[in-house]
């Protein structure tokens, strides 16, 4: 031995005593905190990068805070990724605390790495103020070898900023810090939760046919026939009619939009689009002359060209009425009419319409294309019966798997009143029109659409920022850097 044999430079008696003292220490003066061991699910089997994490264990730890002011760190800071909190503070927890009380309750835990010592990567959930740290880095030597021995472990955490891992440790108090209660990224007590990277499902409901009514009327717009599509519309235009005769009811139509076609460069943006027609919301009441069509815009929107032209009958169907929804539409329903009954002795014609489809896969309303001519009595809608339909309730963190694309990922939230569903840690693509199914639940929907944009965090302006550039930005110029 290098040291002097005839002196001790710490007994085990006296090691123990000094163990002792920093306990009683921490267990007096120190706070109530959790600590939640990282699972590592998944990796990159080449460079060995986690790709997804779980905590689903929560155990409670006394520690002592060491910032002796207030939090380090950067504070609140502006970013080129918005708002960001870069709070710390440094903890010292016991080392003999943790050896005999964490380690034997999650060595043999599958997935967790370094069960020995607290290491970086895993979190702290502090109580007091109901904030989840991660531990950034572990200090293991301070003291600084007393008595030949080490004590406490020194960990210094950051504010925990939530990507795609997993939080499920079936305590409340934890997971309601980030788990969002509504689809829409907010709790009900109305506060803002991260939940990470998602992507938002909207899925079709139960298949329920619906149903429809119709009217008839005198002197009403059969079609609008569309003689110019026009082009540069980044908006839907009104279509404005001429005012029905007194008495009469004017008519409404609605423009239904088309893009990837240039016309005269008009759309030479993607983003911009052409008319391509124009349906009959209403047909209207009264006219002896057929109306006048014009196509208008809010003021900054762009967009010209358009022209229509009107023609007009008598006992056209004027009116369809939805009267019930329904559910489990993907795609539009055949709309046919029945029980036709037309004037005798004069030109008639059968009408035509196509059903509009919501997002929850109802059907929101019923267009007609041609109302028809010469009907006497007002004909029965059939409304085509969905395709396909959902059921079941999705569970939270349950994995859910596309049929036929294969793609999986993990259910954050289930809007079951309006279908849409919300996953993270989405491994591959969803395919529009494959059946989504819960591994655990069981539930199956059909998938209407996807939307990978990240639910809205509360401080991302990406909207307004979007909006106010297509005012800025002239997207009709084709050449901005030379002489026209």
């Amino acid at each position: 031995m290098v040291l002097n044999p005839f002196f001790t430079q710490g007994t085990t008696s006296e090691q123990n005593l000094v163990q002792d003292l920093i306990n009683e220490q921490l267990r007096t003066y120190g706070v109530d905190i959790f600590y939640l061991p990282r699972k590592y699910m998944t990796e990159n089997t080449v460079i060995r990068e986690v790709v997804q994490s779980k905590f689903d264990l929560a155990l409670p730890l006394e520690a002592y805070i060491d910032n002796y002011d207030q939090y380090s760190g950067a504070g609140n800071i502006l970013s080129k990724f918005g708002i960001q909190s870069q709070d710390e503070v440094r903890l010292i927890i016991s080392r003999e605390r943790f050896e005999n009380y964490i380690t034997p309750l999650i060595e043999d835990q599958s997935n967790i790495k370094l069960s020995t010592r607290p290491k970086g990567g895993d979190l702290i959930w502090f109580p007091l103020d109901d904030r989840i740290y991660e531990i950034k880095d572990v200090e293991y030597a301070k003291p600084y070898y007393q008595l030949q021995n080490l004590y406490v472990y020194e960990l210094y955490c950051e504010l925990f900023r939530l990507e795609d891992e997993v939080i499920s440790t079936g305590i409340d108090e934890i997971d309601n810090n980030l788990i969002g209660e509504d689809y829409d990224g907010q709790t009900d007590d109305g506060i803002n939760t991260i939940q990470g990277p998602t992507q938002t499902l909207t899925l079709v409901g139960a298949g329920v046919t619906a149903t429809a009514t119709s009217a008839l009327f005198d002197g009403g717009v059969r079609y609008f026939d569309v003689t110019n599509r026009g082009g540069g519309y980044s908006v839907i235009p009104t279509v404005g009619v001429t005012s029905a005769p007194a008495g009469g009811t004017t008519a409404v139509g609605i423009a239904t939009m088309i893009g990837g076609i240039n016309v005269c460069n008009l759309n030479a943006n993607a983003k911009l689009q052409s008319v391509q027609a124009v349906n009959v919301a209403n047909s209207g009441a009264g006219y002896t002359v057929a109306p006048t069509v014009k196509f208008s815009v809010p003021s900054g929107q762009g967009g010209s060209g358009a022209a229509a032209t009107t023609v007009i009958g008598d006992g056209v169907v004027g009116l369809i009425t939805v009267t019930s929804g329904g559910g489990g539409y993907t795609v539009s329903p055949t709309i046919s009419f029945t029980d036709e009954v037309f004037e005798s002795g004069i030109t008639t014609a059968s009408a035509t319409a196509i059903a509009i489809v919501s997002a929850a896969g109802t059907i929101s309303a019923i267009h007609v294309t041609n109302a028809g001519l010469g009907y006497s009595v007002a004909p029965t809608v059939v409304v085509g019966n969905p395709e396909s339909s959902g059921s079941g309730t999705f569970a939270f963190n349950e994995i859910v798997t596309g049929s036929s694309s294969g793609t999986t990922a993990r259910v954050r939230t289930w809007d079951a009143t309006e279908n849409v569903l919300e996953v993270g840690t989405v491994t591959g693509e969803f395919t529009v029109g494959e059946n989504i199914v819960g591994s655990t639940s069981g539930a199956t929907y059909p998938l209407r659409k996807s939307d990978n944009q990240p639910a809205d965090d509360g401080f991302a302006d990406n909207i307004n920022i979007e909006t106010e550039a297509d005012a800025i930005i002239d997207f009709s110029e084709q050449n901005p850097f030379g002489i026209p």
